[in-house]
């Protein structure tokens, strides 16, 4: 059959673990030029590592725009369409704002590759942007050896009611809306080491929408807000830790995390984006004596199409926390914000 190829097979890295490493990244965008006059109407850009850019169009109205695309993650075309729509629609998600708009972006070996794989794939992203209410309206392509595919995402939010990473406050709780050990799931995947049913729950992770997630948080006081993705739990905590300026403390034993992650990971699986992401943070984290390096390296791991990270008002965490469970979401609090050894982490 046309579709019977391993889409996982084409490409060293998979999804979200073939980003470009946050130490490496940092020292490029540090070589970017400042712009000379800011623009006021550039509500969020390149100073803060956030999800995405906002532009304020008039006092009600903003843009919220980001772009997101990767290497397969899963070998179903139609899958991996999924999992790269509903990851490019997070970024939107992440900052309160509702998607409307997204532009398909494809890299695909045309003349090697049938070309029923490449539909499947975008007919998976596209069944996606349906779910989600987002209009499709357009794209590019170019013939590339590795396949690869994302989105371009438009969105809108209210200038007032934008979520940045740089909100929290001591007092907050975390909240986390998914369970981590994607990077490990899949990199098992590429190995032939997970069965079908596996296969099938990680792939469930992947292609949840934060949607309701975001819908859910837009009621509640939620003073940040980010989406777990490639650089891990810790690496994403570490960005509210540093540009909020407070303590983050994780509760690891409260940290939800997919089935069999640990013992894959003890058998060898670990993607080099996981041991990336421990290294970039280690020198901000205090772990436990008691959390083994292969519990350190989990709150790491590469996720691709996690879920959204909320510092929520410690007054409202709870109820979000119900509203959110009684929506179908997977959320948990896993910790909290505290106030003295500013932009560190400490896991518990």
């Amino acid at each position: 059959m046309a579709n019977a190829v391993k889409l996982t097979s084409l490409s060293s890295k998979g999804g979200c673990g073939c980003k470009i490493g946050p130490a490496d990244l940092e020292n490029v965008l540090r070589s970017l030029p400042k712009q000379k006059t800011p623009n006021p109407n550039l509500l969020v850009g390149l100073d803060t590592s956030d999800d995405a850019g906002v532009y304020r169009l008039t006092d009600d109205l903003a843009l919220v725009q980001t772009v997101d695309f990767f290497t397969p993650i899963v070998d179903d075309p139609y899958a991996f369409g999924q999992v790269a729509a509903t990851n490019a629609l997070s970024d939107v998600y992440a900052m309160g704002g509702t998607p409307i708009t997204a532009l398909n972006i494809v890299a695909f070996p045309i003349s090697t590759l049938d070309e029923s794989i490449l539909a499947d794939i975008l007919r998976g992203a596209g069944d996606k942007l349906d779910e989600a209410g987002v209009s499709l309206v357009g794209g590019h392509s170019i013939d590339d050896q590795e396949p690869k595919f994302g989105l371009a995402v438009t969105g809108t939010v209210h200038p007032d009611d934008i979520r940045t990473n740089t909100g929290a406050k001591p007092g907050d709780k975390l909240i986390l809306t998914k369970p981590i050990g994607v990077g490990i799931m899949s990199s098992a995947l590429k190995k032939g080491l997970l069965e079908q049913d596996e296969i099938d729950q990680v792939t469930q992770v992947m292609t949840t929408l934060n949607k309701t997630a975001s819908e859910t948080m837009n009621g509640f006081n939620v003073n940040a807000s980010t989406d777990v993705t490639g650089f891990g739990l810790l690496g994403h905590a570490s960005e509210i830790a540093a540009g909020s300026n407070v303590e983050v403390r994780i509760d690891a034993k409260s940290v939800p995390v997919l089935p069999r992650v640990k013992e894959l990971a003890d058998s060898g699986v670990m993607p080099g984006g996981t041991k990336n992401n421990f290294n970039h943070v280690k020198n901000s984290v205090t772990f436990p004596e008691s959390r083994d390096q292969l519990d350190q390296y989990i709150l790491c791991d590469a996720v691709t199409s996690g879920g959204l990270l909320l510092s929520a008002d410690g007054r409202d965490a709870e109820a979000l926390l119900t509203d959110l469970q009684r929506k179908g979401v997977e959320a948990a609090i896993i910790g909290d914000i505290a106030d003295g050894n500013n932009g560190y982490i400490t896991v518990e």
